[in-house]
């Protein structure tokens, strides 16, 4: 039997859970199978069992009781203000209904009434599940726990018609003003995965001071606000997890922030302890620690320990999953004694990590339960599965089993022995060749694919996904997002994958353009499903320039490599083709639908087709009997570049000014950059 074969659910099961859970579309969605935003809004006239939440500058209260937590609280304020948003009218946030009132009630279980109509017996003891239920002039929103409840309100918000990648796609909700919730009995379960994340890695083009190459310093602080975008986009999203930046200057504001507003603080893998180790040195932190900045275990072991105890004693009073294990200060492996075998590399990782979990456990307030994970990103995978018994994890560290940075795993536990198992996944991933940071490459196909696998061999206790600054991502993360919270359903055969992109191609760009804009991703997938096929040109543009100085100078510089030339020559019309397919697709679009179609499906085609013309030009300059023609000819090479900086100038908007512009990432050896290209040529062109 296929794996995904194993993931069908039958038809007679589903319909007989949409049947016992009561009335109109009430149990547990199907992802992708019918639009969401706006769709409890009753645009007609108000009929039985619906409920006015705002009319002509009045309408409802959100009421919380007094023992809700933060993450309750946050979920009201942000539910009050999307209500504002819509319809112009801000509820109170009140702590008791008024009389005659129609109210929002957000009730965690235990923490007050709730009616008749929603079984809590069934949601005892359920991860983060919750109900919404219209009662009379009440709209009740029930959860399991904090989180749960704070996910209805998050759900309702979306229903009515918020974007939950508003911050990130540009788009208003439609004004509706009275503004009606049709009746509703909605049913939400527990999720799949049970913490789920974001890692915003590669820190580059964020607001912040610049050192002394006019590059984003890497010891400066990112505002607040940029943190609040993040936390928020993965509430929205139903998250439960984030690893905030690690090459920055890091405030303790910022893990209370996630920890509060209801997001388990964790980080990656080398931030042991969540003790960043990248500002050992950089921050002071061993002279803060009193610790000398040796990270050695073999002659400083006390020193480390005593340096991670920092990061404990900072981070206890809130949310954190404590990453654990024996890496470098820097995303690089630790270096080993030279000779030692594998079985004492081994023997020095089993103790470490005996050592890291014992003093959490030694330092958390009485009650909070410690949670750890171990992530085997790259050296640390291979040690692993040369000598799994060496290691000998503690019971309660989760497994976590890495991707290639492609997308694709490169291992999954063969059985889950006496441990819980998660995976670390890329959509962004900065690396050398592989960089991606300009556009999203992982194609849905793969992440389908990908997750099946994971989901088969149960790894679903943890998930956090490299997103970048997330921009580029947010298609790929709402797609996860769906998946880690109902895996059979959003893997269900045939072709999840289609019936993602079929359902965000009309979520976001409306049913005129649904057709034309799945066309394009489709094209987008087979055309940009790799990072070489992204930077293919520009390498060329390189080489060829590298042939047009030696030619210059009078020295032989040969023809152009005739594969890459082909490689140029097969792709360009297909990119161009793709480009005409998107410029179709717009014309059936609103206004802002085009801007955001522009920046997340046709911007690629853009950066590949315009750096691919200028490439075959200056082959062709390469090629050129004279010397005029070839200045001629690099000459043209220009037109597309500079067409690319201005198509880049316009996804440049508030609040993503200079978005694109170098950086420390973004610089002379990062290969997909689309300025490099531009800025080479003309330095030929004027030399």
């Amino acid at each position: 039997m296929k794996a995904k074969d194993r993931l069908r659910i039958p038809a007679w099961l589903a319909l007989l859970f949409c049947m016992a859970s009561g009335s109109q579309m009430f149990a547990q969605d199907q992802p992708w199978a019918a639009p969401v935003r706006g769709s409890w809004l009753q645009t007609g006239p108000a009929g039985a069992g619906d409920v006015v939440l705002a009319d002509q500058g009045s309408g409802c209260q959100i009421v919380l009781a007094g023992g809700e937590s933060s993450i309750v609280r946050q979920a009201a304020e942000f539910l009050a203000g999307d209500i504002e948003k819509i319809s112009g009218y801000r509820p109170a946030v009140v702590g008791q209904a008024g009389r005659d009132r129609v109210s929002i009630r957000l009730v965690t279980l235990g923490q007050g009434q709730t009616p008749d109509g929603i079984d809590t017996d069934a949601m005892q003891g359920q991860w983060e599940a919750y109900r919404v239920l219209t009662d009379g002039n009440t709209v009740w929103l029930v959860g399991s726990d904090s989180r749960g409840t704070a996910y209805a309100a998050y759900t309702l918000s979306e229903r009515l018609g918020i974007d939950p990648l508003y911050l990130w796609t540009g788009y208003t909700p439609e004004h509706h003003d009275p503004l009606v919730l049709k009746a509703t009995k909605f049913s939400q379960g527990p999720p799949t995965f049970h913490f789920r994340g974001f890692f915003h890695d590669d820190e580059d083009i964020l607001p912040r001071p610049f050192d002394e190459h006019d590059y984003p310093s890497q010891i400066g602080d990112v505002a607040l606000d940029w943190y609040k975008k993040f936390f928020e986009t993965a509430l929205r999203l139903r998250m439960n997890m984030v690893a905030p930046y690690t090459r920055v200057h890091r405030r303790f504001e910022v893990q209370k922030l996630a920890s509060d507003w209801g997001l388990y603080y964790t980080s990656h893998h080398y931030d042991i302890l969540v003790s960043n180790p990248w500002g050992l040195e950089r921050f002071n932190l061993a002279k803060e620690r009193g610790v000398r900045p040796e990270w050695n275990w073999f002659t400083n072991k006390e020193g480390m320990l005593k340096f991670w105890r920092g990061g404990v004693e900072e981070n206890k009073s809130i949310d954190v999953i404590w990453p654990v294990g024996m890496r470098g200060t820097a995303d690089r492996p630790y270096i080993f004694p030279r000779g030692i075998t594998d079985a004492d590399k081994a023997r020095v990782f089993h103790e470490a990590i005996q050592d890291q979990v014992n003093m959490v456990k030694e330092l958390l307030p009485e009650g909070k339960t410690p949670l750890f994970h171990f992530t085997m990103y790259t050296e640390m995978l291979d040690q692993y599965l040369r000598n799994p018994d060496a290691f000998d994890l503690p019971d309660d560290v989760i497994i976590v089993w890495p991707d290639d940075n492609n997308g694709h795993m490169r291992a999954l536990p063969k059985a889950l022995g006496r441990w819980k198992h998660g995976v670390y996944y890329h959509l962004a991933y900065l690396g050398g060749n592989l960089s991606k940071q300009n556009t999203h490459i992982v194609a849905p196909a793969t992440i389908a694919e990908e997750f099946e696998k994971i989901v088969q061999a149960g790894a679903t206790q943890f998930m956090l996904v490299n997103v970048s600054e997330l921009r580029e991502y947010v298609m790929g993360a709402r797609m996860l997002a769906d998946i880690t919270w109902n895996a059979p359903s959003a893997l269900e055969s045939p072709d999840p994958a289609g019936r993602f992109v079929s359902w965000w191609s009309r979520e976001y760009f409306g049913d005129a353009a649904t057709a034309a804009a799945q066309a394009v991703y489709q094209q987008y997938s087979t055309l940009l499903d790799t990072p070489d096929k992204l930077w293919l040109a520009s390498d060329a543009i390189q080489e060829f320039l590298d042939q047009l100085y030696e030619r210059v100078a009078g020295r032989s510089a040969g023809p152009p490599d005739a594969d890459t030339l082909a490689l140029l020559e097969s792709r360009g019309p297909k990119l161009a083709e793709a480009l005409a397919a998107a410029e179709q697709a717009k014309k059936q679009m609103s206004r802002e639908q085009q801007q955001y179609f522009t920046e997340n499906a046709e911007l690629g085609f853009q950066i590949a087709e315009r750096q691919n013309r200028a490439a075959r030009k200056l082959a062709a300059a390469l090629q050129a009997p004279d010397d005029a023609q070839m200045w001629r000819l690099a000459e043209e090479a220009r037109t597309p570049l500079e067409q690319l900086e201005m198509e880049m100038h316009w996804a440049e908007h508030p609040p993503f000014d200079t978005w694109y512009r170098e950086s420390w990432i973004r610089s002379e050896y990062s290969r997909n950059n689309p300025h490099r290209a531009y800025n080479e040529l003309r330095g030929f062109l004027t030399s």
